[in-house]
C-alpha cells in the first residue's frame, strides 16, 4: 500500500511555520528586551555658555495647571513607529537575536524567500526543465509516508537527475544554504554534483560522495568524502593516531542508513577552501544510487529537529513543515533521521568524542584533511563536528579520537536528551545540551545564536554549543543602562504603592527607577512606544500599551518582571490605563479604527492565577476623554475628564454608561487631569468622595460625586503682590525646564513626581521643598556620540539642536548646550584635553571647554554641513569635513587651535553626517573618507594629506548590476593594516589600508546602509549600527561572518563605539544604551599578518560558521499536533462552545461527530457463494495457525465513513472487505480484527477513544446485519450485537459516550439507539423516509438529527426511568435550495447545523428556530460540510465559514457572499469517509477508488496513505530476490510494491485498459538492473516495462483479441502469451516480433500458461523448457521447448471430462494447471470437473496418481516452491491450505468475496491471496 506522510511537516517548520505561514523578509524577533542597571544620580549643572550658543536655563511659565496628580499642559507630537509587531511573547522576549542569514544576504529575488522547493518550483515529475537518466522511479517511502525519487544503477555517472535539463541553462538560485533530503540506497555508493557560480562568474563543481577517499581541491573542483560506516570505533584504535585510517572511512551505505538533511553553507564552501564569494547555484546532479525527497534553498538556517509549534517561542529557526521529516509521537528526530550541516558551526575540531550508551545508531567521524588546533570539548548529543562529512554506527561505550580538517565540515545532530556530561573543560565550555532551564539574573540564552535576555528568576528554554578559547563569549554584551525617558510621550511617569520607585517608558521599555538608590530594572516586550501605563494598588500587576495600531497590550507580574498576559486592545491607540485598586478590573482609553473615542473594561482577576484577560464591556462615547481613573472605593465607578467634559461612569450589567457632570460656566475648559480625594471621616462610600478635575486654564474644580455638580471652582494664577519684591507665600513651588506633562502625587503624600515634555523627571519633596532630577533625555533622536576616557565622560549631538554632556558612571546630564539658529552634527573629543570639538549644519567647528564653559575658538573653513570630524589619537590633528565635500585640517598642539589645511572636492559631496566618515588609523598616519564620489574611498597621509590610496569600491562587485557605494569607513589595529568600508550593497569589505586589495567580505550585513562602524582595538569585535539592530562579529574568523544581534532601539541606530578602555559599548539611536562588554582581556592578543588572509586555503585560521548564532528568531510556525498534547480530532473542523468561527484552533474537548459525504448508500458487494457455504471457517490462532496474516492491501472504498483517525491517541482503522484494519501511520504495523461475516460498511469510533464500533452488511449466514464492539486497548471484540435485518448506514456516539446510535438503509430504515453500558437496545424507531445521515448534537446529548429527502429531523431524547423515548420535530428543506436529498450533517458553533445536499448544496441551520438561513453552491455532486466537502466527482473543498454566525441573526435575509472557498484539491473518486483535526489543516480522506490521502491545507498537498487496486486485481508476479511483487488489475494499472513493506514504489497505469495478466522476467536474464514485466492487456496489446527505468520498452499487439495468460521462457528471451480465442503466441520481448502460433486451445480461453525447467529426462522430447497451457475447456497440453534452436514439441494432452451444467449453476470455475515444484514429473490441475478435487498427473508414467478432494471448486491454485504446500482459493471467501505429504488441510477466511487469486512467494515464506480488490499477504511458518 502507498503511504504518504501524515505528519504535519512542518515546520517548520518552517521552511512551516495549520497552514504554512508565508514571510516575506527578515524578522530579528518578537520583541527587545534589554534588563539595565544603572548606578547612582547626581543632579546635574546647567552652566551657561556665552555667544552663539545659550545654555538652557530656568525660563518663565504663564500660570497654567499642570494637575492635581493629574496631567498639564505639556503636549507631544507622537513619536515614530518602531521595531514592527512581530508575533510577541508573552513572557520574555530578546533582547539580542542572532542575525539571519538573508539579513546578512540582500534578497535580489524575493520569490525564493524564505525558502524554495526546488522540485516543485522547476517541476521535476514534468522533467521538461530537468533531465533524467538511466533508472530514475517515483516511488513511496514508507518513512516518510510519500513519494520520493529512486536513482539507483551500478554506473552512478549513467543514472542521475539533472537540474537544469540543459548545460546552457542554469537555477540562478541565491539561497545561501542548499537542503538535500535523501537517503542512501543500502550497500551502494552515491555521488551529488554541485555547480556553484561565483560572484566573478567563475563555476566551481562541488562533489559529495561516499566513493571518495579522501578531501581533494582544485582551482574548479572541491571534492568532499561523505561516508556512511556501520563499523563502531573501539578503545585502542591508533591509526593515524585518531582511531580511523583513511581507507577505514570509504565504504558502502550501510544496511540502515537513514534519512538525512544534508545542509550545505555554500557561501562558507567557497569561503573557506577557495577564498571566493558565492554568487548562486547553477545547476544540480543527484547521482546513484539513492533515495531524494526533494531540494529546497534558503538564506535561513533552519533547525531540522524542531518544526512544532511547542518550539515557537525557542530562538532558533525551526524546519517549515514542508521541509520536515515526519516523527512518531513519543519519538526522537534523532532516532529516526541524521541532520548533516557542512561546514559546522565549530571553528576548532573536538579531539574526543564522548558517547552516551544511549546514543543512536549513527555518530559521526570527521574525515582526513589539514589538522587545526584541536580544541577538547566535554560533549553530549547532538555532536557537531568540523570536518568531513562520515556517519558510522557506534557501539552504546564507543569512543575515539576524529581526524582533523579544515573548517568548516559537516555537522550532525543526533538526539535531543539532556547530557550528563561534567563541564569539565572550564570556563568557556559548554555541555551540548539541546534543551535545558537555567533560574539566573540576568541571564542570556543562546540558541543558534539568538539570544534572549531574561529577568531574575526567569526560567527560559536554553540551547547551548560548544565553545573554545578564541570563540565569542555568548553573548558578548549586557546591557547596563538607558539615558532617556518617553518616547510616544512624557505623560506617563507613576509612582509606586510603597512610594519606593517610580515607573516610567523609555520607548518601548519601561524602567523601574528605585528613587533613594537609582537602580533600574527593565521591563522588556514591546516592539513599539509605549503609550500608556498602570499599576494597582498592591504592586502586582502592570499594565503597559504600545502605541502602533492596533494596540498590543502586556500584563505584567510588578514583582518578578514576567509577562503574565499579552492580548489586542479593541482600541487601536490606548492614551490612557488605570487599575482599580485590586487589581481585578482594568479600564483603558482610546480612538477605534474609525477615530471616535472607546473605552474597554476588562477582567483582570484570573491571570495571576493562569488565566487571561477577559473584556467586560465596551463603550463608544463622542465627548473627548484625556484622563480616565477608576475610583478607589468602588471597582464598578470611573470617571473621566477632557474637553469640556466631566462625566461619572459606572460598570453593570456588562455594560459600560456614563453620565455627566454639570459644569455650569465651566463648561468650555479643556481639562488634562482628575483624582480622587476619600472623605476625612475615613468613609469608604460614594457619597463621601470628592473629585477634583484640573484645566489647561489653571482651573481645579471640586465636583461632588453623588450629586454630579460643582461644589468648588479655584484658579491658580502668577501669585506676585503688585509694587512687591517678593511672591506671596505659597505652599510649594518648583520652576521646571519645559512645559509640564504630568504630576503624580506619592502615596505618602510627601513626593511629587513631574514630568516634563521636555523629557525630564524628576520629584520634589514637600518636606525638604527640594527638586531631585531622575532622567534627563534628548526629545529627538541622537546622531552621534563620543567618549572621553579620563573623566569617564560622554558627549551626544541630536536633532532637538543639543550637545550634552553625560557622566557615565551615573548617566546623569552634566552639561546641555543648544542653539535655535544652527544644528550640531558631529561631536569628539580631544584625546588628552578636557575639551570636545563640534561640527554644525552652517559648517562652523567650535571646541568647547568643559572647564571653562565657554567656546573659546570657532572655525568657519566650510561651507556645507559637517559630515565628519574626527582627531588622531595623540590629540596633535583634527579633521573635519562636510557636505560641500571639502576637507580641513586643524592643529590641536595647543587650546588655540587652527587651521592647516583645507582642501576641496576631497570627500563626497552631500554624503549624510556618520560618526564614520573621517577615520584615522590606529597610530595616526593614515586618514580614509569616502570621496571624491561615492563609489571611491581615499587613503591619505594624515600628515600631508598626500593621497596614498585609492579604491573604487563601485567595481569590487563585478556580478552586480548596480554601481555600489561607500557608506562609512573604519581602521583596524595597525598590526593588522585593515580599513573596513561598509557599501550600500549592505556589505562591509575589509581592505587591505596598504594596497588596496580585498582581504575578506561580510556579505548581506544588514538591509539598509550601516552608517557607523568600529574595531576593538585588540581586533576581536567589529560593531555595526544596522537599522534598529546593534551587530557585533568576531573579527578573529573569518568564514561565514555571522554577528551577535542586539535589538532594544525603536528606531534606527545612528552611532556606535566602544568606550576608550574596551569594557563598554555605547548605541545612540532614540536613546542612548550603556552595554558592558563580557569578554575578557586578552593581555597577550597577537594579529595575523593581512597576505595570510588572502590566500586560499590558508589564513589566519580555519573560519568560523556562525551560522547557528546567525540564525534568526523562530518564525511564524505552522501549528501540528505536539507530541504531549495534542488537539482532539473530528472528522470536519468545528469551533468549541461559544466560538464564532469554524477555525477556531483550540481544544474545546467537545465530542467529534464523523459525518462527511457520501454520494450513495452503502452496497455490500456481490459475493459468489454456492449452497454449501463456508461455515466455520476463521483465522487461526497465529501460534497454531499454518498462516497468520501479515498484511493487508486496499482500503475498502465501497463503504461509508468506514476510517477513523485520533492523532492525539495515534489510532488509525479502516475497513478493508470483512476486516478491520488498524494501522500504525509511521510504522506501517498492522493489527487485524476480524470477525464479521460480511463487508463492513461503516466504523465509529468513541469520545474517549477507548471504543471502536464496527457494522457490516447482511449475509448468507446471519439473519441480522452484525454490530461489534471492539477494545481498542486489547483490540478484542467485547460485544456483538445485532437489531437492523439491512446493511448498517451509519453510527454515532453521544458526546457522553452513554448511548450509541445505529442507523439502518434505505430498505430498513431503522433507527436504533444502545446503552453503552450493557449495549442492550433502549430503543428502535422505524423511520417514515430514507435517511442518509445522523449525529448527536456535540453540545446537547440528547439531541439528535437526522437528514434525509426533503427534510431534517430533530429528535430529543427523553428518558423516563429506565425508558428513553424520541421526540421528533421535522423541518423541511427550503425550496430555495434546490432539488435534491440531504446526504450528510455536522455541526459546528452553536445553534448552528450544516448540511450537504446531493444537489451540492450547503444548507446551515438554526437549531434553535428549527430554520434553513443559508445556503450556497458547494460542488455539482453531493457533499457533506462542516469546513469541508467532499464531492462525488472526488473534489474536496475547504471553506470560510466564519461569518455563519452572524448571518444567522439575519434570518432568511442572509447572503451566501460572506462564505467563500479557500482550498480545493481533486482526488481520484467520490469522498465517502474523512476525518480532520479541529482547526482543519490536516486529515485523512478516503474515497470510492480504495484510496486514503492525507489532506494537508496548509500545503494544498494530497498525499497517498493507503492505496490498491480499484478493481479486481488479476495477477501477483514476484522479483527476482523477492525484493518486490508486482501486481496488476482491470484498472489498467501495474504495481511494484517493496516486498517487505508493501510499500508502492512503481505504477504503470496505461488508461481505458484493462491489464489482464502479468510476468516477471527469471532472475537468469541477464544483469539484475534489465529485469522486465510483460503484461497483457484487454485490447490484445503486450506490453514490455523496464522496472529499473521504470519505462515501457515495447508494445506489440500479438493478440487480436484480449490476453488471458502470459509467461517467460527460463531464460527470459521469451514471451510466451495467451489470448481469451485459445491462441498462444510466442514473441521476443525485444524485438517484438512474434514468431510462432499455437492454435491447439483454439476455441477457449487459455486460462494459464507455466513455464519450468525441464528436469524429467524420460519424456521422449528435447528442449530445455517444459510448459503448459490450460483451458477454459479443460484441457492441458504440455510442451518442451527449446526457442533458441526454434523447436517446441508436445510432451501430452490431458482432457478433463465436463462437469454437469446444473452443479455449477452456469458459472463455470476455471480451469488451473501447475507444475509441482518438489517433483518435476509431476503436474497438478483443478478446474470444473464431476468431482471437485485436485487432480495429481504424472508426465513420466502418462497417468492420475492422486486426488486430493475439495469442498468446493477452486478458483484459484498455488504450489509452495519450499514445502508439500497446496494452497486453493475458493468462490466461498475461503482459503485452504493442503499438506500434501500427510494429507491434512486448514480453512482460513478473512476476505469478502471470491478468492480468486493465490500465491506463494519464491521462497515460500509468504502466501498472497486476492479477492476482488483487496490483497492478503500471510506468512507461512516454517513446516
Amino acid at each position: 500500500m502507498a503511504r504518504g506522510s501524515a505528519r504535519r511537516a512542518g515546520v517548520p517548520g518552517s521552511g512551516i511555520q495549520g497552514r504554512r505561514p508565508e514571510r516575506s523578509g527578515p524578522r530579528l524577533g518578537p520583541e527587545a528586551r534589554a534588563p539595565a542597571q544603572a548606578g547612582s544620580r547626581l543632579p546635574g549643572s546647567h552652566p551657561r555658555a556665552s555667544g552663539a550658543w545659550l545654555p538652557s536655563g530656568a525660563r518663565a511659565r504663564p500660570a497654567s495647571l499642570a494637575g492635581v496628580g493629574v496631567a498639564g499642559e505639556g503636549v507631544e507630537s507622537p513619536g515614530s513607529c518602531l521595531l514592527p509587531e512581530a508575533r510577541p511573547s508573552p513572557a520574555v522576549a530578546p533582547a539580542r537575536v542572532a542575525e539571519s542569514p538573508d539579513a546578512r544576504r540582500p534578497l535580489p529575488t524575493a520569490w525564493q524567500h524564505p525558502f524554495l522547493n526546488v522540485f516543485r518550483h522547476f517541476r521535476v515529475d514534468e522533467w521538461k526543465r530537468s533531465a533524467k537518466q538511466g533508472d530514475v522511479a517515483v516511488v513511496t517511502d514508507k518513512t516518510l509516508k510519500g513519494a520520493v525519487y529512486r536513482i539507483r544503477g551500478s554506473v552512478s555517472a549513467a543514472n542521475y537527475i539533472q537540474l537544469p535539463g540543459s548545460s546552457t541553462q542554469s537555477l540562478g538560485l541565491t539561497g545561501r544554504y542548499l537542503y538535500v533530503l535523501f537517503r542512501p540506497l543500502p550497500g551502494k555508493h552515491f555521488v551529488i554534483h554541485l555547480d556553484v557560480s561565483t560572484k566573478d562568474n567563475q563555476v566551481i563543481r562541488v562533489s559529495f560522495s561516499n566513493l571518495f577517499k579522501e578531501f581533494k581541491s582544485t582551482a574548479t573542483w572541491l571534492q568532499f568524502p561523505l561516508v556512511l560506516e556501520t563499523r563502531t570505533p573501539q578503545r585502542g584504535d591508533t591509526k593515524m593516531g585518531c582511531g580511523w585510517s583513511r581507507t577505514d572511512l570509504v565504504g558502502l551505505a550501510p544496511s540502515r542508513a537513514r534519512w538525512t538533511c544534508l545542509q550545505l553553507d555554500l557561501q562558507d564552501i567557497l569561503l573557506v577552501y577557495l577564498n571566493r564569494c558565492y554568487g548562486h547555484l547553477k545547476s544540480i546532479r543527484l547521482c546513484a544510487s539513492l533515495l531524494v525527497r526533494n531540494l529546497y534553498t534558503s538564506d535561513l538556517c533552519f533547525e531540522p529537529a524542531i518544526s512544532g509549534a511547542q518550539w515557537a517561542k525557542l530562538p532558533v529557526t525551526p524546519m517549515p513543515r514542508e521541509m520536515a521529516f515526519p516523527v512518531p509521537k513519543g519519538e526522537s528526530w534523532h532516532d529516526r533521521y541524521i541532520h548533516v550541516r557542512f561546514p559546522s558551526d565549530s571553528l576548532k575540531v573536538p579531539s574526543k568524542l564522548i558517547e552516551k550508551s544511549c546514543s543512536p545508531p549513527e555518530a559521526v567521524l570527521l574525515g582526513p584533511g589539514p589538522q587545526p588546533l584541536p580544541c577538547p570539548v566535554a560533549s553530549s548529543k547532538p555532536v557537531r563536528f568540523s570536518v568531513s562529512p562520515v556517519v558510522q554506527t557506534p557501539s552504546p561505550t564507543a569512543s575515539g579520537r576524529a581526524p582533523l580538517a579544515p573548517r568548516p565540515f559537516l555537522e550532525v545532530s543526533l538526539s535531543q536528551e539532556r547530557s550528563d556530561a561534567s563541564n569539565v573543560d572550564g570556563p568557556g565550555f559548554h555541555s551540548l545540551e539541546p534543551w535545558a532551564h537555567v533560574e539566573a539574573s540576568d541571564v542570556h540564552t543562546a540558541a543558534a545564536g539568538t539570544h534572549v535576555l531574561t529577568h531574575e528568576s526567569a526560567e527560559v528554554p536554553v540551547v547551548r554549543t560548544g565553545s573554545c578559547e578564541g570563540f565569542l563569549p555568548d553573548p558578548v554584551l549586557r546591557l547596563k543602562g538607558v539615558i532617556g525617558f518617553g518616547g510616544h510621550s512624557t505623560r506617563q511617569a507613576l509612582w509606586t504603592p510603597d512610594g519606593a520607585a517610580v515607573v516610567y517608558p523609555c520607548h518601548a521599555v519601561i524602567v523601574v527607577l528605585l528613587v533613594d538608590t537609582g537602580e533600574q530594572r527593565f521591563f522588556l516586550g514591546h516592539t513599539d512606544k509605549v503609550s500608556a501605563l498602570a499599576l494597582d494598588g498592591s504592586s502586582s500587576l502592570l499594565a503597559s500599551a504600545q502605541a502602533r495600531a492596533p494596540s498590543v497590550m502586556r500584563l505584567w507580574d510588578f514583582q518578578t518582571g514576567q509577562c503574565l498576559c499579552l492580548f489586542r486592545s479593541p482600541v487601536h491607540v490606548v492614551c490612557s490605563l488605570s487599575f482599580s485598586d485590586s487589581g481585578a478590573l482594568l479600564c483603558g482609553v482610546g480612538k477605534d479604527h474609525h477615530g471616535r473615542t472607546m473605552v474597554v473594561a476588562w477582567g483582570t482577576g484570573q491571570v495571576g492565577l493562569g488565566g487571561e484577560v477577559v473584556v467586560l464591556a465596551k463603550a463608544h462615547t463622542d465627548f473627548d476623554v484625556q484622563a480616565f481613573r477608576v475610583t478607589f472605593f468602588d471597582e464598578t465607578r470611573m470617571a473621566s475628564c477632557g474637553q469640556g467634559s466631566v462625566r461619572l461612569w459606572r460598570l453593570r450589567g456588562g455594560a459600560l454608561r456614563s453620565c455627566p457632570v454639570d459644569l455650569g460656566e465651566h463648561h468650555t475648559l479643556q481639562f488634562t487631569d482628575l483624582a480622587f480625594k476619600q472623605a476625612q471621616d475615613g468613609r469608604l462610600e460614594p457619597l463621601a468622595a470628592m473629585l477634583f478635575v484640573c484645566s489647561r486654564s489653571g482651573h481645579i474644580l471640586e465636583i461632588d460625586c453623588q450629586r454630579m455638580v460643582v461644589r468648588h471652582a479655584r484658579r491658580l494664577l502668577p501669585t506676585r503682590t503688585p509694587g512687591g519684591r517678593h511672591p506671596q507665600k505659597q505652599t510649594f513651588s518648583s520652576e521646571h525646564e519645559g512645559p509640564v506633562s504630568s504630576v503624580c502625587v506619592s502615596p505618602d503624600g510627601l513626593r511629587v513626581l513631574s514630568a516634563t515634555s521636555s523629557g525630564h523627571l524628576g520629584f520634589l519633596d514637600t518636606l525638604s521643598r527640594v527638586y531631585h532630577m531622575l532622567a534627563r533625555s534628548h526629545t529627538a533622536p541622537v546622531l552621534a556620540l563620543a567618549m572621553e576616557q579620563r573623566r569617564g565622560q560622554l558627549a551626544t549631538v541630536s536633532q532637538d539642536r543639543t550637545v550634552r554632556i553625560w557622566d557615565l558612571a551615573t548617566l546623569q546630564q552634566l552639561y546641555d548646550f543648544t542653539s535655535s539658529e544652527e544644528a550640531p552634527c558631529a561631536v569628539t573629543f580631544h584625546p588628552t584635553r578636557p575639551t570636545f570639538f563640534c561640527g554644525f549644519s552652517s559648517g562652523a567647528v567650535r571646541s568647547f571647554s568643559l572647564e571653562a564653559a565657554e567656546v573659546p575658538v570657532e572655525h568657519t573653513c566650510h561651507r556645507g554641513a559637517i559630515t565628519g570630524l574626527t582627531a588622531t589619537p595623540d590629540g596633535r590633528l583634527l579633521f573635519s569635513s562636510c557636505s560641500e565635500g571639502s576637507l580641513a585640517q586643524y592643529s590641536c598642539a595647543d587650546p588655540h587651535w587652527h587651521v592647516l589645511r583645507v582642501a576641496a572636492d576631497m570627500v563626497c559631496p552631500d554624503a549624510p553626517a556618520s560618526p564614520s566618515a573621517l577615520a584615522v588609523s590606529r597610530d595616526g598616519h593614515l586618514l580614509a573618507f569616502v570621496g571624491p564620489s561615492r563609489c571611491t574611498v581615499t587613503v591619505t597621509d594624515s600628515a600631508s594629506l598626500d593621497e596614498l590610496l585609492r579604491v573604487d569600491i563601485g567595481t569590487l562587485d563585478l556580478a552586480s548590476s548596480r554601481l555600489d557605494s561607500a557608506m562609512a569607513v573604519c581602521f583596524g589595529p595597525a598590526a593588522l593594516g585593515h580599513l573596513l568600508v561598509s557599501t550600500s550593497s549592505n556589505r562591509v569589505v575589509v581592505l587591505d589600508a596598504v594596497s588596496g586589495r580585498i582581504i575578506r567580505e561580510l556579505p548581506g550585513v544588514h538591509p539598509e546602509p550601516c552608517p557607523s562602524l568600529t574595531l576593538s582595538e585588540d581586533a576581536r569585535f567589529l560593531l555595526i549600527a544596522a537599522g534598529r539592530t546593534i551587530k557585533v562579529w568576531d573579527y578573529t574568523t573569518q568564514a561565514s561572518p555571522g554577528p551577535q544581534v542586539y535589538i532594544g532601539h525603536s528606531e534606527p541606530v545612528q552611532a556606535v563605539a566602544f568606550s576608550p578602555d574596551q569594557q563598554q559599548v555605547l548605541s545612540a539611536g532614540d536613546a542612548v544604551f550603556l552595554w558592558d562588554v563580557l569578554a575578557t582581556t586578552e593581555s597577550n592578543q597577537s594579529f595575523p599578518v593581512a597576505p595570510q588572509a588572502c590566500e586560499a586555503g590558508s589564513g589566519i585560521g580555519p573560519l568560523e560558521d556562525a551560522s547557528s548564532r546567525a540564525s534568526e528568531l523562530p518564525q511564524q510556525q505552522v501549528p501540528k499536533p505536539s507530541q504531549a498534547s495534542l488537539p482532539r480530532l473530528g472528522i470536519c473542523a468545528r469551533p468549541p462552545e461559544g466560538g464564532d468561527g469554524v477555525r477556531d484552533t483550540r481544544n474545546s474537548g467537545a465530542p467529534r461527530t464523523t459525518c462527511l459525504a457520501s454520494y450513495k448508500a452503502f452496497t455490500p458487494a456481490r459475493v459468489s457463494c454456492s449452497p454449501h457455504s463456508a461455515k466455520g471457517t476463521c483465522l487461526p490462532p497465529a501460534s497454531g495457525g499454518w498462516l497468520r496474516l501479515k498484511a493487508v492491501v486496499g482500503y475498502s472504498g465501497n463503504g461509508r465513513a468506514n476510517m477513523v483517525w485520533r492523532p492525539d491517541t495515534g489510532f488509525f482503522a479502516y475497513t478493508c472487505g470483512r476486516l478491520v484494519v488498524v494501522e500504525d501511520l509511521h510504522s506501517g504495523a498492522q493489527q487485524h480484527w476480524s470477525g464479521h461475516s460480511a463487508e463492513v460498511s461503516t466504523l465509529a469510533l468513541s469520545h474517549s477513544a477507548q471504543v471502536l464500533a464496527s457494522a457490516s452488511g447482511c449475509s448468507s449466514t446471519t439473519a441480522h446485519c452484525q454490530i461489534r464492539i471492539w477494545d481498542v486497548s486489547g483490540g478484542l471484540c467485547q460485544h456483538l450485537i445485532s437489531h437492523h435485518s439491512t446493511t448498517v448506514l451509519a453510527l454515532a456516539f453521544s458526546p457522553d459516550d452513554r448511548l450509541l446510535v445505529t442507523l439502518g438503509d434505505h430498505d430498513g430504515r431503522t433507527l436504533a439507539l444502545w446503552g453503552t453500558t450493557t449495549y442492550d437496545l433502549v430503543s428502535s424507531t422505524r423511520l417514515p423516509e430514507p435517511v442518509h445521515g445522523v449525529a448527536f448534537n456535540p453540545w446537547d446529548a440528547g439531541e439528535l438529527t437526522c437528514v434525509g429527502q426533503g427534510t431534517v429531523t430533530f429528535r430529543l431524547l427523553q428518558q423516563r426511568g429506565a425508558d428513553i423515548s424520541l421526540q421528533v420535530r421535522r423541518e423541511p428543506v427550503p425550496e430555495a435550495v434546490g432539488a435534491g436529498e440531504l446526504t450528510s450533517l455536522c455541526y459546528g458553533a452553536p445553534p448552528l447545523l450544516y448540511c450537504g445536499t446531493s444537489s451540492g448544496q450547503v444548507c446551515v441551520w438554526d437549531t434553535r428556530a428549527g430554520r434553513c438561513f443559508l445556503s450556497w453552491e458547494a460542488d455539482d455532486g453531493g457533499i457533506g460540510s462542516r469546513l469541508v466537502s467532499g464531492s462525488s466527482v472526488g473534489q474536496l473543498r475547504l471553506w470560510a465559514v466564519g461569518a455563519v454566525s452572524e448571518l444567522r441573526c439575519k434570518g432568511s435575509g442572509a447572503r451566501s457572499s460572506s462564505v467563500f472557498m479557500e482550498h480545493e484539491l481533486v482526488l481520484d473518486g467520490a469522498v465517502v469517509s474523512a476525518s480532520f483535526d479541529d482547526s482543519v489543516d490536516m486529515g485523512v480522506v478516503g474515497t470510492t477508488a480504495g484510496t486514503l490521502w492525507f489532506v494537508s491545507w496548509a500545503e494544498g498537498t494530497s498525499t497517498r496513505l493507503i492505496s490498491g487496486h480499484r478493481s479486481k486485481v488479476n495477477e501477483v508476479v514476484f522479483g527476482p530476490g523477492e525484493a518486490h511483487c508486482a501486481t496488476c488489475s482491470e484498472d489498467g494499472s501495474v504495481r511494484v510494491w517493496a516486498l517487505a513493506s508493501m510499500e508502492l514504489v512503481i505504477q504503470f497505469q496505461v488508461l481505458n485498459q484493462s491489464c489482464l495478466c502479468l510476468a516477471w522476467s527469471p532472475p537468469c536474464c541477464g544483469r539484475p538492473e534489465q529485469q522486465r514485466l510483460a503484461a497483457g492487456y484487454g485490447d490484445g496489446s503486450l506490453r514490455i516495462f523496464s522496472v529499473s527505468r521504470t519505462a515501457m520498452e515495447l508494445k506489440m499487439h500479438p493478440h487480436p483479441v484480449a490476453l488471458t495468460a502470459v509467461a517467460f521462457s527460463t531464460d527470459g528471451q521469451t514471451v510466451l502469451s495467451g489470448d481469451k480465442d485459445g491462441l498462444v503466441a510466442v514473441s521476443h520481448p525485444r524485438t517484438g516480433t512474434t514468431f510462432r502460433v499455437l492454435s491447439d486451445h483454439q476455441g477457449a480461453p487459455i486460462s494459464t500458461i507455466c513455464v519450468t525447467c525441464k528436469e524429467c529426462e524420460d519424456l521422449g522430447v528435447e528442449g530445455t523448457d517444459l510448459w503448459l497451457a490450460a483451458s477454459g475447456d479443460q484441457r492441458v497440453s504440455v510442451w518442451a521447448s527449446d526457442w533458441l534452436r526454434n523447436r517446441c514439441d508436445l510432451v501430452d494432452w490431458l482432457s478433463f471430462p465436463m462437469p454437469a451444467t446444473t452443479e455449477t449453476q452456469g458459472h463455470l470455475p476455471p480451469s488451473l494447471a501447475a507444475f509441482c515444484p518438489w517433483d518435476g514429473a509431476l503436474l497438478m490441475y483443478v478446474g470444473p470437473g464431476v468431482y471437485k478435487e485436485v487432480i495429481i498427473y504424472n508426465l513420466c508414467q502418462k497417468q492420475v496418481v492422486e486426488k486430493i478432494p475439495l469442498p468446493f471448486f477452486a478458483m484459484s491454485l498455488s504450489l509452495s516452491p519450499g514445502s508439500y504446500l497446496l494452497a486453493v482459493g475458493f468462490a466461498e471467501c475461503m482459503l485452504r491450505l493442503v499438506d500434501c505429504a500427510t494429507g491434512t488441510a486448514q480453512d482460513f477466511a478473512g476476505h469478502d468475496n471470491a478468492v480468486h487469486l493465490c500465491r506463494f512467494t519464491p521462497s515460500a515464506r509468504l502466501l498472497f491471496t486476492a479477492a476482488r480488490n483487496e490483497i492478503l499477504v500471510w506468512e507461512v511458518p516454517g513446516r
